[in-house]
C-alpha cells in the first residue's frame, strides 16, 4: 500500500525515496517537465531528480523560449548529467501547458520510455514520491498512476487559503461529476503514464491547450479501459516565480468537461 506522505514537502528526496528492486529501478522512465520562466526552480528540481535511486530515469525539459534563460540553464545541466539522463526540447514560444506536455510525451515514447511522468518545475510535486509511484504502477499494472491530493493521506500546502482549497476541490468535483469518473484528483498534474496508454490516447488529437489537458487525458484513459491508481502526496505551493494560471485557462477548464461529454455521446 502507498505510504502516507510526510506533513512537509519532500525537499531532500534521496533520504526519503522508496528503494525499488534493481530491475524496477532500471525501468526506462522519462520525466516530462514543461518550463516557462522557471530559472529559479529548475536547478533544484534537476538535481533532486538526478539524485533519485532510479538509474532508468531521464529528465526531458520542454522549454517555451523562456525569456529568463531557463532553456539555457537546462542545457547546462544536460552537459553536467549527460544526454543519456537529460535532454531539452526547445519550442518556438508559449503555446500552453497542454501543448508542451503533448510534445514532450510524444518525444519521450519515441525515444523509448516505458513510463512517462508529468511533473511541474515549480517544486509543488514531491520528487521523493517518484519511485513510489513507479513501484505502484509496476506492481498493479495501472495505465495511469496519479500523485493525488485528494485520496486519504493526501495533503495541501499550508500556504493555500480556504478559498483556494475550496476552488480546487470544486474543480475536481465539477469535472468528475460531468464526466462520470471516479478519479479523485482528475485536475492534478503529477501523473505517471504507461507507454501503451499514451499511444492509445493519441496525443496528437488532444484538444486542450491549458490545464484542462489533465482532465482530458485522464478521461480518455478511463474511456479506453485503462486502470487508474491514486497515491497520496503532499502538494506544496511554489515559492519562486509566478503561477501560469490566467482567465483564458480557467475558462477552458470550465468548458472542456462539457465538450468531452458531448463528444463521447456522439
Amino acid at each position: 500500500m502507498p505510504s502516507k506522505p510526510d506533513a512537509k514537502p519532500d525537499t531532500k528526496p534521496t533520504s526519503r525515496a522508496v528503494a525499488l528492486p534493481d530491475d524496477w529501478a532500471a525501468t526506462p522512465l522519462t520525466v516530462v517537465m514543461p518550463t516557462y520562466n522557471e530559472a529559479g526552480n529548475l536547478p533544484g528540481m534537476a538535481e533532486a531528480l538526478m539524485a533519485l535511486p532510479l538509474p532508468g530515469l531521464r529528465l526531458l525539459v520542454v522549454d517555451d523560449s523562456s525569456p529568463d534563460g531557463t532553456g539555457d540553464i537546462a542545457e547546462e545541466y544536460v552537459s553536467r548529467f549527460g544526454g543519456e539522463r537529460m535532454a531539452v526540447l526547445h519550442r518556438a514560444g508559449k503555446e500552453g501547458l497542454g501543448r508542451a506536455y503533448a510534445a514532450g510525451m510524444t518525444r519521450a515514447i519515441t525515444d523509448g520510455a516505458r513510463y512517462v511522468l508529468q511533473m511541474d518545475a515549480d517544486g509543488s510535486h514531491p520528487v521523493a514520491r517518484v519511485p513510489e509511484m513507479l513501484g505502484v504502477a509496476l506492481a498493479t499494472g495501472a495505465g495511469v498512476t496519479i500523485g493525488s491530493r485528494y485520496v486519504e493521506g493526501g495533503t495541501l500546502s499550508d500556504a493555500w487559503g480556504a478559498h483556494r482549497r475550496l476552488l480546487s476541490r470544486w474543480a475536481n468535483a465539477y469535472a468528475g461529476t460531468i464526466l462520470g469518473t471516479r478519479v479523485r484528483d482528475i485536475t492534478g498534474g503529477f501523473n505517471l503514464w504507461r507507454e501503451d496508454a499514451l499511444r492509445a490516447i493519441d496525443l496528437a488529437s488532444v484538444d486542450s491547450a491549458g490545464y484542462s489537458f489533465q482532465v482530458e487525458m485522464k478521461y480518455r484513459a478511463v474511456r479506453r479501459g485503462y486502470g487508474i491508481m491514486e497515491v497520496p502526496i503532499h502538494f506544496e505551493d511554489r515559492t519562486v516565480g509566478e503561477s501560469k494560471m490566467n482567465l483564458m485557462v480557467q475558462l477552458e477548464s470550465v468548458a472542456m468537461p462539457w465538450k468531452l461529454r458531448a463528444r463521447s455521446r456522439r
